[in-house]
C-alpha cells in the first residue's frame, strides 16, 4: 500500500504512552486512565509509533486518515490550562492563565 497522507499526533503529558501493533492494525495509548484505550485502525489505514509519544497515520484516503487522527485526539484532548493530552504536531495550543493568587 503506498501511503500518500500522513497525519502526526503528539501525546504530551506524564506516562502518556502508545504503541501499536499487529502491523498497524492495533492502537494501545496510555492516558492517565486506570485501563489502557484500544482503538482498531479502519484497513484503509496504517499506524506507526516513534518514540512512544509520536503517531504517525498514514493512508491512500485522505478522508480515513483524518477522521482517524480525529478519533485518537478525541481520547484525550489538549487541555488548556497545562497543555497535556494528544494534539496535532502542527498544532498551536492558546494555553490560558489560570487563577491569579492575591
Amino acid at each position: 500500500m503506498e501511503a500518500k497522507f500522513f497525519r502526526f499526533l503528539k501525546i504530551v503529558g506524564v506516562g502518556y504512552k502508545a504503541r501499536a501493533e499487529a502491523e498497524g492494525r492495533l492502537l494501545f495509548l496510555k492516558l492517565g486512565y486506570s485501563h489502557e484505550v484500544e482503538l482498531t485502525v479502519p484497513p484503509a489505514v496504517r499506524v506507526f509509533c516513534f518514540k512512544n509519544n509520536v503517531i504517525c497515520c498514514t493512508g491512500i484516503d485522505k478522508h480515513r486518515v483524518h477522521q482517524f487522527a480525529a478519533a485518537v485526539r478525541s481520547c484525550k484532548p489538549p487541555e488548556v490550562y497545562k497543555g497535556k493530552g494528544i494534539m496535532y504536531v502542527d498544532e498551536i495550543i492558546k494555553k490560558k492563565q489560570g487563577k491569579k493568587s492575591k
